[in-house]
């Protein structure tokens, strides 16, 4: 069925595309804020990613390949609102609570450094942890999905994955640094 609504597309059918842009938004979307970690930043790039889609799907060889060349349309349109970005640090400091709430502030405070450690990888970084640790791609379907060689996927993948750790682990509460591995 989606094969055939892509070849549709392909032609030139709106509402097939439609139909496609319909089922894919909220997986964009999803992947987008994975790897940007700001509401309107994704929205902005998973919506110039199916633009993109629109614009590029006649050049698109294989159609049961629609899904990673989304994928890397998204990817793609991350990095160029990366660079955009303008940075801001929320601080979070944690107060001592009553015996029963500790366990809670202790959850918010190691997500919040991990979301901080998160925020310090550069978009190509992310890119990978996320299609890695989040969509569960290889190494090889990674580096296919955004056009890189497998062992530049794997480096990427290791240097993220080091500096998480070091992050984490340069932060007081190292109970974070136990959970990435």
């Amino acid at each position: 069925m989606q094969v055939e609504l892509i070849e549709r597309a392909k032609r030139g059918d709106r509402d097939a595309f439609a139909s496609l842009a319909a089922a894919s938004a909220d997986r964009c979307y999803a992947l987008a804020y994975r790897i940007l970690r700001d509401p309107h930043r994704a929205q902005d790039a998973a919506q110039q990613a199916l633009l993109g889609a629109w614009r590029d799907l006649p050049t698109l060889r294989d159609v049961e390949r629609f899904d990673a060349w989304l994928h890397r349309l998204v990817v793609n349109a991350c990095y160029v609102e990366a660079r955009s970005e303008r940075r801001w640090v929320a601080k979070v400091r944690v107060l001592r609570a009553e015996p029963e709430t500790v366990d809670i502030a202790r959850g918010v405070a190691a997500r919040d450094e991990l979301e901080s450690a998160f925020r310090q990888l550069s978009p190509e970084h992310r890119a990978v942890v996320v299609l890695h640790h989040h969509l569960g791609y290889q190494l090889t379907e990674i580096a296919e999905t955004l056009g890189i060689p497998a062992g530049t996927a794997r480096s990427r993948l290791h240097h993220a994955v080091k500096q998480l750790r070091a992050v984490l682990d340069s932060n007081e509460s190292g109970t974070v640094g136990e959970q990435i591995s």
